[in-house]
């Protein structure tokens, strides 16, 4: 092979190895602000959940009445797409399930008169199911220089899987340009952490937790045998044959009650769709429901990462 020959052909490998790379799948991201940046600002909500009081971010409210916020997480979202990340837009995401919320509110107990409720960012989760969430904090200093910290967290387990922070030298700059100014120099290695995280998922699995109750008024339980094993067993078989390379913890496993955690489930299903928790436990309260089991399973949902299978009833 000549020489010029010899240099094209390496130059061409070079070429698409480099598209490959740049085609690789990203994760789906969304940027909000952060708990501690809402409670400053008050843009908080407080709710009784089950007597105890509790405070969760009012994103809605803080998108109205916050004039830099929008335009802060518009330039990030721009970055992140610089970058061949495909972040959704959660102020867009929000005005659409404003109808949704409508119809929950009609939603009462029989018994009480109780209303349903969820977070904004439960709503968020279920509608979009975004892989990672990056809560964005920024505070302006005396001297006109800006700390901005972003913190990334996996959307189905809370776990933080990345944290930086970057700082604005003083100026007379809008915020968002402060922010870009601040990150242009060292975002890479806080994007190649969620990378490597999402990269992780696709080889290992995407990471949930699955328990498992029983109603008190079912006369089975865990270690009720069937054809010489008990329910535990088959359970756990079933367990070994759906997950990512069998990887799971089960670290509770009483006549009652079962819990696996670090369950390892693949991130998309047959028909790529992104899976979640509920997704994977329907397939096994369909197990359950089968012969030789024919039991009555509720299935129930906590976020996207976890789900609760209460055998006996519906």
């Amino acid at each position: 092979m000549k020489k010029t020959q010899l240099i094209l052909l390496c130059l061409s490998i070079i070429a698409i190895s480099q598209n490959i790379f740049g085609q690789a799948k990203k994760p789906t991201l969304m940027v909000l602000p952060s708990d501690n940046w809402c409670e400053q600002r008050y843009f908080m909500t407080e709710f009784d959940n089950q007597g105890t009081k509790q405070k969760v971010p009012n994103y809605k409210q803080a998108f109205q009445e916050d004039t830099e916020l929008g335009q802060v997480i518009t330039k990030l979202n721009s970055l992140l797409i610089r970058k061949a990340f495909e972040p959704k837009v959660a102020e867009q995401e929000l005005k659409s399930i404003e109808a949704k919320t409508a119809e929950d509110n009609m939603t009462k107990s029989v018994a009480s008169g109780a209303q349903i409720y969820e977070s904004q960012l439960d709503k968020l989760r279920k509608r979009v199911k975004m892989d990672i969430i990056i809560q964005l904090w920024w505070k302006v200093n005396k001297d006109k220089s800006v700390s901005f910290t972003l913190e990334a967290f996996d959307a189905y387990t809370n776990k933080s899987i990345a944290a930086q922070t970057f700082n604005a030298p003083p100026s007379d700059d809008i915020m968002p340009v402060k922010l870009e100014k601040a990150i242009s120099n060292s975002f890479d290695p806080f994007l190649g952490d969620l990378q490597n995280h999402f990269n992780d998922m696709h080889t290992n699995g995407r990471e949930i937790l699955i328990t498992l109750k029983r109603w008190d008024n079912w006369d089975k339980n865990f270690e009720t045998e069937i054809n010489g094993e008990e329910l535990s067993d088959y359970i756990n078989k079933w367990m070994n044959e759906n997950t990512i390379n069998k990887r799971f913890n089960r670290t509770e496993a009483t006549e009652n009650l079962i819990i696996f955690e670090q369950v390892r489930i693949p991130i998309y299903d047959k028909n790529n769709n992104p899976m979640d928790a509920r997704e994977f436990a329907k397939g096994l309260q369909k197990y359950l429901k089968a012969s030789p089991f024919n039991y009555e399973v509720k299935l129930m949902q906590r976020g996207l990462g976890e789900a609760i299978l209460v055998l006996g009833e519906k």
